[in-house]
């Protein structure tokens, strides 16, 4: 059974409370590494734990710390992305539920490390309790001293400050998330400059999923390598899983990174609904490439799935039995990014609503010859060349879906038998 640092407390009774916290070992660290250690010492700490951001991107905590100017007058700030909007992904809305100080204190042992002295946690404006249970804790924290001037009666000012967004999926891409901090509309910024140099207000500013941070403490008190080698060589650590589709438990699991998917699908989760047969698994939220059954022995780590050109994302495991509709949930899956699309980049605001159109037409009955390699090409031309990566979030899907489950999609189109297979060569011509 593998270790457990996170999920332990999902079980516990009121576990998000201060005082349970406490009872269980909370807040130690910190006033330890506020006596013992410098900030340089947290950050080398955090790089050699190979802990990678858990948000999605996947690159290394510390060494992004490491990029926070030293010599800037500037005031620094830490910010926590909660926007957690990423269809599949609901594993941080277990964090901020179950782990509240947990959260609060790598918070606190993150901005010591980068000079920072406000955090904010900037949340999805649907996780409504959550916000204010964030609110209710932080001053519970406020109260007892462990934010404000002089924390735990040290000479480190730092307290967090709950920002609620508007409810916008662009809004979880880091730069889109400051320009909506600031009071602006949630356009993604051109970089460089990289928020690490010039973030929220022009001030240094490092952004962090809530995983990336709750995982902190445990690092700083147990040390970077038993850290690394709970993981794989290059990502440490364990991971929350949340898995979700047809499978008889989904839930959020606590893994070692590196942890097989046939694995979490079969011994974790249950297996498949109702005993039927395995159609597709997308392993990183929804806008990961999707996976056939003969591609589930990969390890859930980052560089194990991007050799076969997935992703693990947001580990937000989607699981499809073998009745599902693959043309309808790509249907689904761009209908939800055209939506969400700021409109910023035309590739994006344009062929988001060109595929959604055509896969809607699809549905209805009217698919057209030449529909599948229009989709192909579409997704082609919004591939890299938009300013964030909600392009690239609609077009990975269009590809992976089309070249693995063409005939899915020639079977939606009302031509002759010959029709369609005339079009089946064509897309590696295309490519």
């Amino acid at each position: 059974m593998a270790e457990k640092i996170i999920s332990k407390f999902f079980d516990i009774r009121d576990s998000h409370t201060i005082d349970v916290y406490m009872k269980h070992g909370g807040y130690k660290t910190i006033q330890k590494t506020l006596k013992k250690m410098k900030p340089a010492a947290v950050i080398d700490e955090v790089l050699k734990s190979n802990l990678r951001g858990l948000g999605g991107a996947g690159f290394p905590a510390g060494r992004k710390w490491s990029f926070i100017p030293k010599d800037s007058s500037k005031p620094k700030y830490l910010i926590v992305n909660a926007d957690e909007s990423e269809p599949g992904t609901f594993k941080d809305r277990y964090i901020i539920d179950h782990f509240t100080h947990g959260l609060f204190e790598g918070i606190m042992l993150a901005a010591y490390a980068i000079g920072a002295h406000q955090c904010f946690i900037y949340i999805r404006g649907e996780y409504v309790r959550q916000a204010e249970r964030l609110v209710k804790e932080i001053e519970a924290a406020r109260k007892r001293g462990f934010l404000g001037e002089g924390i735990f009666g040290s000479k480190y000012d730092l307290d967090i400050v709950v920002h609620r967004g508007a409810g916008a999926y662009i809004c979880g891409e880091e730069t889109a998330l400051l320009e909506s901090l600031e009071g602006k509309k949630g356009f993604p910024r051109m970089k460089p400059p990289f928020p690490a140099i010039e973030g929220v207000f022009g001030c240094p500013t490092i952004v962090n999923n809530v995983e990336t941070i709750a995982y902190v403490p445990a690092i700083i008190e147990r040390g970077a390598k038993w850290f690394a080698d709970l993981g794989c060589e290059r990502s440490g650590g364990l991971r929350l899983f949340g898995v979700s589709g047809h499978v008889n438990k989904p839930g959020v699991y606590e893994l070692p990174v590196g942890t097989p998917l046939r694995e979490i699908i079969y011994n974790h989760a249950g297996g498949v609904l109702n005993g039927k047969g395995l159609k597709a698994v997308i392993p990183g939220g929804s806008s990961s490439p999707i996976l056939t059954p003969d591609e589930i022995d990969v390890n859930m780590d980052c560089d194990s799935l991007a050799e076969i050109d997935a992703m693990l994302g947001s580990a937000g495991v989607i699981v499809m039995d073998e009745d599902t509709d693959i043309v309808r949930a790509l249907y689904v899956v761009t209908r939800f990014y055209r939506h969400e699309s700021c409109g910023q980049c035309t590739p994006c605001r344009e062929g988001t609503g060109w595929a959604e159109r055509i896969l809607k037409r699809m549905l209805d009955g009217h698919g057209r010859p030449e529909d599948i390699d229009n989709l192909f090409r579409i997704a082609g031309n919004i591939m890299g060349n938009t300013i964030c990566p909600l392009g690239d979030a609609v077009a990975l899907p269009l590809k992976s879906y089309i070249t693995k489950f063409r005939e899915d999609f020639e079977k939606r189109i009302p031509v002759d038998g010959a029709g369609a297979s005339k079009q089946r060569d064509s897309l590696m011509l295309l490519n």
